[in-house]
């Protein structure tokens, strides 16, 4: 399958910052209104699970009301669109627009799938006179077989610019439950094959859909972090100031952070590109997360 050339312009764009994405029902008004306020990076609107079949019709009607109220204040306005091709081509026809940055693809199975849709969004662009490649893909991996083919989906298309585990599908996929033991795999295979393709990965090894416990929620976030992970998804509000703070650095790492970058500083006057600081040895890779974390504090 030939694919979209976009303009560099276009292709090239930064990789976006989100510490959380807030699921909102596109066709709950309340929830609409008022989910700029939540303090979330971005906004998915959807239009898939939490739509009942008979009100997406509606939805998709209120779509360019909505994106316009979401994206208040800056944030970053996400789509969730349909995985039936009735239910997507008319997800598509009503979400390629001004004021949308990415759709999320659920249940994506492969890079072939990712192409058809992007082409798609590709002649709905040139249709409506917008920047071509503008919108990106998230892609949510929900299946066993998906994870076979994880580099190829990662790389399928220039618009791709996240990946995600959707915990609660993937398990009911492999008839299990959203524990630590089932999930610990699937969620570092998607980790792996985002960074390695140059997206960002977004989750947390556990089930999306815990909210009430914010101890756990919280020690599975800085966990997260931990392992790589930059951000992740929000099926409720109280989840979402959880995921700013633990995908922020800490003031503690930004101490240190500035601590490696004056002594790399000092070492380098003096012809050094690896030194000691604090008893511990310092080399390039330690140099290069302290420049990641002061620029993921800068970008807060």
């Amino acid at each position: 399958m030939i694919k979209d050339t976009f303009p560099v312009i276009e292709s090239a764009m930064s990789v976006p910052r989100w510490r959380s994405l807030l699921f909102v029902p596109t066709h709950v008004p309340r929830f609409v209104e008022t989910a700029h306020e939540r303090g979330a990076d971005g906004v998915i609107l959807d239009l898939e699970d939490s739509v009942p079949q008979d009100q997406k019709g509606e939805a998709r009607k209120q779509l360019p009301a909505c994106v316009a109220k979401v994206g208040r204040k800056g944030k970053s306005v996400l789509v969730r669109v349909n995985r039936g091709l009735r239910a997507l081509a008319a997800d598509l026809d009503a979400c390629v627009m001004a004021g949308v940055a990415a759709l999320v693809l659920p249940k994506t199975e492969s890079a072939e799938w990712v192409s058809e849709v992007a082409n798609a969004v590709s002649e709905l662009e040139r249709e409506r006179n917008l920047p071509l490649g503008r919108i990106r893909f998230l892609a949510q991996i929900e299946t066993p077989g998906a994870l076979q083919r994880l580099a190829a989906i990662a790389s399928a298309h220039p618009r791709m610019v996240a990946m995600a585990l959707g915990p609660e599908d993937f398990s009911a996929a492999v008839g299990g439950s959203p524990d630590f033991d089932l999930l610990l795999t699937p969620t570092l295979s998607v980790l792996f094959a985002a960074r390695a393709a140059g997206l960002l990965p977004l989750g947390f090894i556990g089930s999306i859909g815990e909210f009430s416990d914010t101890h756990k929620l919280r020690e599975a976030a800085v966990h997260a972090r931990r392992l790589g992970f930059a951000g992740a998804l929000a099926i409720h509000p109280t989840q979402v100031a959880i995921f700013n703070e633990a995908f922020s650095p800490s003031a503690q790492e930004l101490e240190w952070a500035h601590r490696v970058v004056a002594a790399e500083n000092d070492a380098a006057t003096r012809g050094l590109s690896a030194f000691s600081l604090n008893g511990k040895m310092v080399d390039p890779p330690v140099v290069r997360r302290a420049h990641e974390i002061l620029a993921l504090a800068s970008n807060n």
